[in-house]
């Protein structure tokens, strides 16, 4: 199916594909059936002591619920009737304004409910998540795919490095919760593919359809969707007459969806429908950001004690090489990936109204994992054994973390998103002791900080200088 979608000619971009690439489909698939499982494992982990779901997930199901039962966005039925007993044990959140003719609509955009109806409707919450788990290992399977094909990375490294991201928080935790981030990540992944590709029909189309979807996931997705759609118009430059229709189509499907918007939401984002931005949608930002105070974010996003993505999988350090080698690099792609990577990272850092929240840590950046997978498993694959040895270990303690606290979750000892940080995984408790906590900020936590800049900096001058010594 990856070959199907996205294969165009390996590599119009200009990196050699691996010398015999009739298998590769398959091996991406045993990487997403691997993932994939993975992910089903952790489907009976509770979000909370109250409620196996929480947070937006209700509302996600009770929409997906809606649709399957009656054709529309209004709970208002379902929450009277009480269909969310099943998934959410204690009273739930409102979330939504009523309105005059006595309807309410989740705060939220419709796609990942009309992907989740047919399965809610039928198999409730399991095979909600069970259908979210289907997106992990298809995630997982193009990621793996697209390392091979696009970025000439050996199998061995493409496949270990996959299988690392997918089985590690957040990706892995994410491929159950109730969320379109798992979603968003796949549309980026495929886009990132087909970009690279050659520039026929095929990926044009695919391209397309990720790029006018990633909105009606999330509105936070815009950005990232702008992005990808202006890669694809800088490949079509010589065209001045496709660059001018696609950028025509694109205006309509945006103009189509700022009409629904407010045709169904009453304003221009699902935001207006809710009842906790009483100050408007635009408070979705923040009531009062602090911009230069979020600045905090572009490491501490990586690096947060609870809610950094290096607490939990140490791998992803990697990512400041990696980053910093494509940057002093010329390999095809790197901007794409580093573009891609660094709309997201930079819209979780001063975009997204708090790093720490009601969910799962890395919620605003899965999204780009994926193409950060792309962007270390490039800059890994040059290592020394020695050094690739020390990227495989730390990422199976990024395993670890999630095989411990989803069977910890799953039998009650821990909730995802209430006490997660007091797991009783050996490694996290010792490794996480030397991150700073941007929740309680006390001088530790900014001698911390301090040290953490200058090995970040040490980090991507090792970056830069593998990247030269390999001269690519």
């Amino acid at each position: 199916v990856v070959d199907r979608i996205v294969v165009g000619s390996d590599m119009a971009s200009g990196t050699a594909p691996s010398p015999d690439v009739s298998g590769d489909g398959w091996r991406a698939a045993r990487v997403g059936l691997a993932a994939l499982l993975l992910a089903a494992a952790g489907i009976g982990a509770r979000a909370t002591y109250g409620a196996r779901t929480s947070a937006d997930e209700p509302q996600y199901l009770l929409t997906a619920l809606s649709i399957a039962q009656d054709g529309d966005l209004d709970i208002a039925n379902q929450r009277s009737s009480g269909a969310y007993r099943e998934f959410h044990e204690a009273a739930l959140p409102t979330q939504t304004t009523l309105r005059e003719d006595g309807s309410r609509l989740s705060p939220h955009n419709p796609l990942l409910p009309a992907y989740l109806a047919f399965p809610t409707a039928f198999g409730g919450w399991a095979a909600a998540k069970a259908a979210l788990a289907v997106l992990a290992g298809a995630t997982a399977a193009v990621t793996a795919w697209t390392a091979v094909r696009r970025f000439g990375v050996s199998r061995r490294t493409a496949e270990t490095g996959a299988l690392l991201m997918a089985a590690s928080p957040p990706m892995a935790f994410y491929g159950t919760q109730i969320y379109p981030e798992m979603a968003a990540a796949l549309l980026t992944v495929v886009s990132v593919a087909c970009l690279t590709g050659a520039d026929d029909r095929r990926s044009r189309a695919v391209t397309a359809a990720a790029v006018v979807a990633l909105p009606w996931l999330a509105v936070k997705y815009v950005p990232l969707a702008a992005v990808l759609a202006g890669a694809m118009l800088w490949r079509m430059r010589t065209r001045p007459g496709a660059v001018a229709g696609w950028g025509a189509f694109w205006a309509v499907m945006g103009a189509a969806y700022l009409i629904f918007n407010q045709a169904i939401y009453g304003g221009w984002t699902p935001y207006a429908a809710g009842d906790f931005f009483t100050g408007g949608e635009l408070t979705a930002w923040g009531a009062e950001p602090n911009w230069p105070g979020r600045s905090v974010r572009l490491l501490g996003l990586l690096i947060d004690r609870g809610f950094g993505l290096a607490a939990w999988q140490p791998a992803f350090l990697a990512v400041i090489p990696a980053a910093a080698a494509a940057a002093a690099g010329r390999f095809p792609g790197r901007r794409l990936l580093l573009g891609a990577a660094g709309t997201g990272w930079l819209a979780a850092t001063f975009l997204a109204a708090t790093m720490h929240g009601w969910w799962w840590p890395g919620r605003q950046t899965v999204a780009v994992v994926p193409v950060m997978a792309l962007l270390i498993m490039k800059w890994a694959d040059g290592l020394p054994r020695a050094a690739k040895t020390g990227w495989a270990a730390a990422g199976a303690a990024g395993v670890l973390a999630y095989v411990w606290l989803a069977a910890e979750a799953t039998f009650g000892v821990r909730a995802l998103i209430v006490d997660f940080t007091q797991t009783a995984n050996p490694f996290y408790r010792l490794w996480s002791a030397a991150l700073p906590d941007y929740m309680h900020q006390i001088p530790a936590t900014w001698i911390r900080h301090g040290l953490w800049l200058a090995a970040a900096a040490a980090l991507a001058w090792w970056g830069i200088a593998q990247r030269r010594r390999l001269g690519s």
